[in-house]
Formats: C-alpha cells, sequence, structure tokens
C-alpha cells in the first residue's frame, strides 16, 4: 500500500502522446494544440485609433492651432485619399487605420465640431496619444502561443485573428472502459431487491467528456474470470483501459489476477486513502494504461481526481492541476488512519470549505452539492474551523 502522492508520481512518469492530428479551427475547441503558434504579421498591423475622435499632427500642437478643418472621415476598414497638412485633420473612429500624416488624436468629447471645423478645448496632447503603434503588442514571427495549450474560448478567438484555419493538436486517447459486477444491471432494465443500477458507467464517462474525451468502447461484464479475461484482453489495444469493480480481496474478486495472466505490469495495488484504497494501476505490453478502479461511485470520482484528470493532462502536455490550501469553515471529525477524501463545497470570498453529507463511498449521491474534493491528511487529528485542507476543484 502506498501514499497516494506516491501513486500519482508512478502514474505521472506514465506519460505520454497519444500522437498529434491537424483539424480545421471549427472542431479544435477543447482540444490541445500541439505546435507553437506565430504571429503573421504585426500586431496591430497598422497604427490603430483606439477611440472615437480627431487626428492631426502633434506638431500643429505645438504650435498652438486648436481649430482644424475636417479633410475627411476614416471608418474602420477606410483608407484616407490624402495626407492632412497644417491646420487639418481626420475625424476617426475607433479601430480605423491612422494615416502616417497624423501622429495625436483627440478624442471625441474634447472637441466641438461647426461647420466642417473641429475645435479643441484648452487640452495637452502627446504624439501617439490614444494610438496603438503597429507591433506594440505583437512583431511578425513572435511567439504568440506556446504548445500545449488547451483551445478555451479566448485562445479560439486568437487563432482566428492570426488566420489559423487549421491547427494540429494533441490526439484524444483511445479509451475502453469494463465495469463488472454480477449484482449490477443497466439503466433502464428491471432491478431486484438485490441488484442496482450501471451508476459507474455514465459517471465515468461524464468524467472523461469533461476532459474532452469520449469513449471508443463500453462494456459490462460479469464475475467469471474466462469472461474478464476475454473483454480485458480485447481492450488492451487501447491507450486507456479504465475497469471498475473486482480489485478488492473478495473471492470474486478476479481483476488483479486476470491482468496479471495477461501480462499487464503492476505499478501498484492499493493505495492508503479512503475512499479508493483497492486501486490498482498498471502498464499493458503493448503501452496501454490500465486504471482498476474499485466499484463504489465515490472511489471512482475520487480516483479520476486524483489520478486519471492528471495523467491526461500530463499526456498532453498541459500543468498537472495542483491541489488550493483552503481553511475549513467548519470542524470534521478524523474517521480513520489513512488519508481521507471528502466532498467539499467551496464558497465565500475569501473561499471556505464546507463538508458535503456522504454516507460512505457507496452513497449514490456523491456529495450531489460538492464542487470539490478536499484532504483531511492521515497525520492530523480532528479538524477544527479555519484550518487549512488541500483540496481539488471538479472544475
Amino acid at each position: 500500500m502506498i501514499d497516494y502522492r506516491q501513486a500519482q508520481q508512478i502514474v505521472l512518469a506514465q506519460a505520454r502522446s497519444f500522437g498529434h492530428e491537424e483539424l480545421p479551427l471549427e472542431m479544435a475547441f477543447g482540444r490541445v494544440l500541439a505546435e507553437p503558434v506565430f504571429a503573421d504579421r504585426d500586431y496591430p498591423p497598422f497604427p490603430r485609433a483606439t477611440m472615437d475622435g480627431y487626428a492631426l499632427r502633434s506638431a500643429d500642437l505645438e504650435m498652438g492651432l486648436f481649430t482644424f478643418s475636417i479633410a475627411e472621415t476614416i471608418y474602420a476598414g477606410d483608407t484616407p485619399t490624402r495626407d492632412v497638412g497644417e491646420g487639418e485633420c481626420y475625424k476617426i473612429m475607433t479601430g480605423a487605420a491612422v494615416p502616417a500624416s497624423a501622429d495625436v488624436i483627440v478624442r471625441r468629447e474634447d472637441v466641438r465640431e461647426d461647420e466642417g471645423k473641429a475645435v479643441l478645448s484648452d487640452i495637452l496632447a502627446q504624439p501617439f496619444q490614444n494610438i496603438a503603434r503597429q507591433g506594440e503588442d505583437l512583431r511578425m514571427g513572435d511567439v504568440v502561443i506556446g504548445r500545449s495549450c488547451r483551445c478555451e474560448p479566448a485562445v479560439m478567438g486568437l487563432l482566428a485573428t492570426l488566420g489559423r484555419a487549421a491547427v494540429k493538436v494533441e490526439k484524444l486517447p483511445r479509451v475502453t472502459l469494463l465495469t463488472t459486477g454480477n449484482e449490477v444491471v443497466q439503466v433502464g432494465e428491471a432491478v431486484s431487491p438485490v441488484q442496482i443500477r450501471n451508476s459507474n458507467r455514465w459517471l465515468l464517462e461524464a468524467a472523461l467528456k469533461k476532459e474532452g474525451v469520449a469513449l471508443h468502447r463500453w462494456a459490462h461484464v460479469a464475475d467469471d474470470p474466462g469472461l474478464l479475461r476475454r473483454e480485458i484482453g480485447a481492450a488492451l489495444g487501447s491507450d486507456m483501459v479504465i475497469l471498475c469493480g473486482g480489485v478488492s480481496a473478495g473471492d470474486a474478486d478476479y481483476v488483479p489476477e486476470v491482468l496479471a495472466q495477461l501480462g499487464v505490469e503492476k505499478l501498484f495495488h492499493k493505495m492508503a486513502i479512503r475512499p479508493g484504497k483497492p486501486t490498482w494501476c498498471g502498464v499493458a505490453k503493448g503501452g496501454a494504461m490500465v486504471f482498476a478502479l474499485p466499484g463504489n461511485p465515490f472511489s471512482c470520482l475520487v480516483n479520476t481526481i486524483l489520478l486519471i484528470r492528471p495523467y491526461l493532462q500530463a499526456c498532453w502536455g498541459l500543468p498537472v492541476q495542483a491541489p488550493l490550501g483552503l481553511p475549513m469553515g467548519e470542524a470534521r471529525k478524523k474517521k480513520t488512519p489513512l488519508d481521507e477524501f471528502f466532498p467539499v463545497h467551496l464558497s465565500g470570498a475569501p473561499a471556505r470549505v464546507v463538508g458535503v453529507s456522504l454516507n460512505g463511498s457507496g452513497d449514490i449521491r456523491l456529495g450531489r452539492q460538492a464542487n470539490g474534493l478536499a484532504l483531511h491528511a492521515a497525520d492530523s487529528g480532528d479538524l477544527s474551523a479555519g484550518d487549512v485542507v488541500l483540496c481539488y476543484s471538479f472544475v
């Protein structure tokens, strides 16, 4: 039995890229970039008006001129037909290109317009005031986005600005999920008083979808060594295999034995945590990462946060989410000598941790009002309000 932090490091050491693919921009949302992105030109690509106003020569202001003839009106996307000279100005709109003959913009609120003339208030103006200068954000060839960046909304907009109609992204893993158990029936089927519905299939599939990963294959397998050997053997051609149930010490817990028979190298079996203690992890000869989780629903959720999500992040080259240290909003009794993970609601400003009711890892409610997971460390006693605990957000 190992510490969960040690288990995390063992899992992260196995991280590898699943390969790359090129996608059109419309399919890239949520995916992870697999290449740096460079500026295709200067940004702004031209001196740009940052507000509506009047563009003129600062030299005229230095000479004490306050009344200017409006030579042209320039809208965003327009190209002026001529330069301005002494005593002249452009009426200009936000986002428009500022001609080289003008080097300052006086905002509209500081100007009175009268019969084709712009009359300035008694103001001070500096050269390039209210003008975003060409290349002040980026120069052509600058690295704009490094590798391993998820395509969130702001990134999507930036890629479009840079003219990237297609991008290279990290491939998604092919994931096979196998749930097990004679007592488990599928949603929609008749259920007897001694059977339960297969919630773990939907919990784990949803957790993967939250990371942008769709299941390659799913199956439910009875507690039968022959059937397990056949289904697990077929699954090992995937990039990842997630098994649920059959990993503890009961007479029908065949999964570790079957994995050994199939030549899957065990990395660890059992972590010193509650829930999730019986968790098994290994690597198949073909490279598939195998996570064999206990069957209780909250154990599956804990393992998703502690092991599966960090593994995916590392495989894509993303920084692994680190826990936050946050104060308890209430007291909590220590229940076991193990590291205990419990569902919490993170709320308030500054944020505080409030435990959410859960009657053990088999409680179907799964801490429904929770938005995070907190650690009651093995080496701590009872917690008091204000004590700092490590928290993992579900977001």
